[in-house]
């Protein structure tokens, strides 16, 4: 990302979001390891998919889901929930690939790189001592590009513009904007594991499980 970057263009990070992004699989798979229907998803626009989610029901928080691929990568937004930030979650939607996660809640930002199950980089901005070993590269880089934006408040939006570039895909407003799959969510609900256990991204399985703090 350059320090030209233009955060009005990504306001959709900006609070209360949880994004993913995970190489290879379909919007259909994305929801399955979310542990959500794929059937119930529909297509629709930003504007229309936010009038979906209605607070809390008796099955518990809900949360909107709206998934999408471009180029190698689909992408997962999720609003008014933290799914995506889950270790259980993101060790099942990274099973056989790999994803990147990024969240913004009330008291908590976080970064994370996962690789078929497995967390190789967890960390929170700001807060060195959140950071997972062995060290990561994503830590300097996501620090720098906050840097860049300090005063902003920008939020997390930055580091996603960040990952944005590193993956080569556009998710702006205006493209998020427009229709994509989206349901809705509960916080009570099961994950699907994926079958199969083959890392499909580029580079080795690291060996060993990073624990996250």
């Amino acid at each position: 990302m350059t320090i030209g970057t233009d955060m009005d263009a990504h306001s959709w990070a900006v609070a209360w979001m949880c994004v993913t992004f995970t190489r290879g699989l379909s919007p259909e798979e994305v929801f399955t390891r979310y542990g959500a229907d794929p059937d119930q998803a529909r297509l629709l626009d930003w504007d229309t998919a936010s009038d979906l989610v209605s607070g809390d029901s008796g099955d518990g928080t809900v949360c909107l889901l709206r998934s999408g691929r471009i180029g190698e990568w689909a992408f997962c937004v999720e609003e008014e929930g933290g799914n995506g930030f889950g270790g259980e979650l993101l060790a099942v939607l990274s099973r056989g690939t790999e994803t990147y996660s990024l969240a913004t809640t009330e008291g908590i930002d976080v970064f994370q790189y996962w690789r078929d199950g497995t967390c190789v980089e967890y960390f929170e901005p700001g807060m060195e001592h959140t950071r997972s070993e062995p060290h990561g590269p994503w830590w300097d880089r996501v620090e720098a590009a906050l840097a860049a934006h300090e005063g902003e408040d920008g939020g997390t939006a930055p580091a996603v513009a960040l990952v944005l570039d590193h993956l080569g895909i556009t998710l702006d407003d205006a493209t998020l904007a427009g229709p994509w799959p989206s349901l809705t969510l509960t916080e009570d609900h099961t994950l699907t594991a994926p079958l199969g256990d083959t890392y499909a991204g580029e580079g080795p399985v690291p060996p060993g499980t990073v624990v996250v703090l």
